[in-house]
């Protein structure tokens, strides 16, 4: 089943990569957070095989593709955001046996393996660091890194006034007196792309995943990796809240764009459309959209319309924003509203049963809309970010240094079944951050025998967006509603042109959130196909309460 999904010729993925096709443009890709998803040996740490084991799980939801988070040898710094071995796996997630028989598996399910590359940094643990720290100022072996000397007297001060993204300062001083630049953990040493070695490496390293069946990859700080020329000062502190908003010499420097161009051309000459993802913060929309022109990469994150607010006005400019960006460049939107490093966002939409019940509403609004969309494990089982961990458990390094209150609350283990922790996480009894017992209604065994559960919402979404030739990518055309609501119209349309097997030709979907504080009554002009909450209607009008979504097919 891998030949089905990697058959095509490099010269037919190579012209995919260049018009308006492609598998991408409308996937809905789900993320794999690997230690927290399934344990597949009972250590209590989520691995490949407790993810192979789920893979009918992931089939039957009804998403495209797998993006898997870092699984390499790492000493867990950052949970695997700090690679040892970019080519080996590390011991607690499994082997690469695992690795391939996974890929392997997933394709013989019609899912795509996207996986994780970590270009920006090593783990101070990767043996070319060991081997800078051990060299002399200006050799080989520390022109792979950021190596620099201090300012003030005898070099005592950092080289300039970066901060990192966890907190404190960017830089740590070695024996010998030179600095080493890391914009998140000190174990985390930033590569200097400007080296001949560190390009030749990432392009074997990218060839060595591709050669093994992988899909493509996430890039992560895909716009981190260039800084500007001579480190200048930024000339303020509080840089992380200038994050995504503002310009920094670190970020989102131009010369990314020329690293992207040529991991484009080497995934395009991979049979099957292999494709790359940018974890990309921007300061503005059409900076983000440059990541996605026709020579870089397929898709790019939108953190804009992750942290848009639960507001009709706001969210619409949002949306509008970045559909006129992405057609700019000829790309899908690509729309997300959770991952492991944000906050769950029933909880950021308010919380308890309100913050669920727009969360249901926000999943139909966005697997409405035009392009391809990601779904966080556990987001179809609606769970709420865990604010009351013990402290003793948390783990995060981000709160472990001072900055912000830590991603480990969006991190904890799914349940999947039983009426008590660790809920068929794993055949032991513990899980590495502990299960609320209050999630004995959100397992997923649970949530099968609900017919109005969340999980089966995103099966009926998820069937209903596969199966209908107006949704997916294609167009959008808005429609007038009450105060407070958003309304638009998808019509067939779309670069494939290929809806599902017994769909009506010509049938668009309609879509209308109700972000308002009161009850409204919409024009539908047709029967609903599905909502997040109860609705009623009657005489081509749909009754539609505070937080909910609606679905309807017009002829």
């Amino acid at each position: 089943m891998t030949q089905d999904i990697h058959g095509a010729s490099a010269s037919a993925a190579a012209a995919a990569g260049t018009g308006t096709g492609g598998w991408w443009r409308n996937a809905v890709i789900y993320q794999v957070y690997v230690r927290s998803f399934a344990d597949g040996n009972g250590d209590g740490v989520g691995d490949l095989p407790g993810v192979r084991d789920r893979l009918p799980y992931l089939a039957g939801l009804g998403v495209d593709a797998l993006w898997i988070t870092p699984f390499y040898r790492s000493p867990m710094a950052d949970f695997g955001y700090d690679v040892a071995d970019y080519r080996e796996v590390d011991p607690r997630f499994g082997t690469l046996d695992d690795a391939r028989a996974l890929i392997a598996d997933a394709h013989a399910h019609g899912l795509r393996i996207i996986l994780d590359l970590v270009p920006n940094h090593t783990s101070d643990a990767h043996a070319w660091f060991r081997a800078a720290l051990a060299a002399a100022p200006g050799s080989p072996e520390r022109a792979r890194y950021l190596f620099r000397d201090g300012r003030g007297a005898g070099g005592a001060e950092p080289p300039n006034d970066w901060e990192s993204v966890f907190g404190g300062p960017a830089w740590t001083r070695v024996p010998g007196g030179q600095w080493y630049l890391h914009l998140f953990d000190p174990a985390q040493p930033d590569l200097n792309w400007d080296d001949a070695a560190v390009r030749a490496e990432f392009e074997a390293v990218l060839r060595f995943w591709l050669d093994l069946g992988a899909d493509g990859f996430r890039i992560d700080v895909a716009h981190g990796m260039v800084k500007a020329a001579g480190l200048p000062d930024v000339g303020r502190a509080g840089q992380t809240r200038m994050l995504g908003t503002a310009v920094l010499p670190y970020f989102d420097q131009d010369g990314v764009h020329e690293i992207h161009r040529s991991w484009r051309a080497l995934l395009d000459t991979y049979a099957g459309e292999r494709i790359g993802v940018a974890e990309a913060w921007a300061p503005t929309a059409e900076r983000l959209a440059r990541y996605t022109r026709p020579d870089e990469l397929h898709q790019a994150f939108n953190f804009h319309y992750l942290t848009a607010p639960w507001d009709a006005h706001g969210m619409r400019a949002v949306i509008e924003e970045s559909l006129r960006t992405a057609a700019a460049v000829s790309a899908p939107a690509t729309w997300v509203l959770s991952n492991h490093d944000v906050q769950r966002h029933v909880t950021r939409y308010g919380g308890g049963a309100e913050g669920l019940r727009r969360a249901r509403a926000a999943a139909l609004l966005t697997l409405a809309l035009p392009g391809s969309a990601y779904v966080y494990q556990g987001e179809e089982l609606g769970l709420p970010e865990v604010l009351d961990l013990p402290a003793e458990v948390l783990q995060d390094p981000q709160r472990r240094r001072g900055e912000g209150e830590g991603r480990d609350g969006c991190r904890v283990p799914l349940p999947w079944s039983g009426e008590e922790p660790p809920f068929g996480f794993g055949t032991g009894g513990t899980t590495w951050l502990p299960i609320p017992p209050a999630w004995r209604d959100r397992t997923v065994a649970a949530q099968d025998a609900d017919p109005d559960s969340t999980l089966a919402l995103y099966r009926n979404a998820l069937r209903v967006r596969r199966g209908h030739p107006a949704l997916g990518d294609g167009p959008l055309r808005w429609l007038v509603g009450p105060p407070g609501t958003l309304m638009f119209v998808r019509e067939p349309g779309g670069p494939d042109g290929a809806g599902g097997a017994g769909t009506p030709a010509g049938r668009s979907v309609g879509c209308a959130v109700n972000m308002g504080d009161r009850t409204v009554q919409i024009a539908a002009f047709g029967a609903p196909l599905l909502a997040s909450g109860p609705v009623r209607a009657a005489g081509g009008r749909i009754e539609l309460a505070p937080g909910t979504a609606v679905w309807w097919e017009v002829a």
